[in-house]
């Protein structure tokens, strides 16, 4: 069977790339986040990696990721583009915001020949939860329904102490397997624990063992035909709901899988400690973790010599 593949969704990255918060060096090398996620990757047994870029990407990301990376990755690239949908159909006028996770990943078909895992360009994961996910794609099944991977964190380790965040929060059953998952766009963390709001006024408290999903998922080959099958029907509903905003989202795909009993979700349990800078106040926090590890030999100073 063909190793896996990584599957990097950059794209969010190409009005980033080059300055702002989430793609600031955090390592004593001016390493990035997505460094040491790729880093961990590699330990772990990935050798193909592919981002998934922007067009506005394409004139200097592949050029630096080959200068850090090209001797110890093999890397390919997909673009995904607004434009890119299914006969038919075609982008509302005014439209310009990306499709989203799922739009991303879609914009990857033809390129894999592989299980593959998928993952955010600027989280860090943990080298634990690459080991998981990797030694799951590596087992091969034949069965129905089809069977994928989440690695689930405990969701007070996700958490930034400088403001709310978005997570997917899921429910599980007895057995380990994903029964549901939700985007909760507001979670916030207080002295009573972890708790979320829909309207900015009510909040409701999370269980303490709440498992939250950081979009790393691990996928059979199969996961491409259902997202382009549900991408049309995703489309069938969103250009007349919401055609400037609404986004195809990676969780929603596997949600309604789901619900249409297509596919069974296995939560990687994992006690790792999501690391992300969705505020500045965050970037100091994430450099001195990032500098103690390496201290302790979690990490060499320079990861790609």
């Amino acid at each position: 069977m063909p190793k896996p593949a990584l599957v990097v969704m950059a794209a969010g990255l190409g009005s980033r790339y080059g300055g702002l918060k989430q793609i600031q060096p955090v390592g004593p090398h001016d390493q990035m986040l997505m460094d040491y996620a790729l880093y961990d990757a590699k330990r772990a047994g990935f050798e193909e990696v592919i981002f998934i870029i922007s067009r506005s990407m394409e004139a200097a990301f592949p050029g630096d990721m080959e200068r850090r990376l090209g001797n110890h990755l093999h890397i390919r690239y997909a673009v995904q583009e607004i434009e890119d949908v299914p006969a038919g159909f075609s982008v509302p006028e005014g439209r310009v915001k990306p499709w989203g996770t799922g739009h991303a990943v879609r914009a990857c078909r033809g390129m894999l020949d592989a299980p593959f895992a998928a993952i955010n360009a600027d989280d860090y994961y943990g080298r634990s939860s690459f080991q998981k996910i990797y030694d799951f794609l590596t087992v091969s099944r034949a069965q129905q329904p089809v069977r994928y991977a989440m690695v689930g964190y405990d969701l007070y380790n996700t958490l930034s102490a400088s403001g709310f965040v978005a997570r997917g929060i899921c429910r599980t059953d007895y057995s380990g397997n994903l029964v549901e998952i939700k985007e909760r766009t507001h979670i916030i963390s207080t002295q009573e624990g972890a708790m979320y709001t829909e309207d900015g006024r009510v909040y409701y408290r999370l269980p303490e063992d709440t498992i939250a999903s950081m979009n790393l998922w691990g996928f059979t080959l199969d996961f491409m035909e259902e997202l382009d099958i549900r991408f049309t029907q995703f489309l069938d509903t969103a250009l007349r709901a919401n055609p400037l905003k609404a986004e195809y989202f990676l969780p929603e795909v596997v949600g309604s899988m789901l619900r249409d009993r297509k596919a069974e979700v296995s939560v990687l349990p994992c006690a790792e400690k999501w690391y992300g800078v969705t505020y500045k106040e965050d970037l100091p926090i994430v450099a001195d973790t990032i500098r103690s590890m390496t201290e302790d030999g979690v990490y060499p100073e320079n990861l790609w010599p």
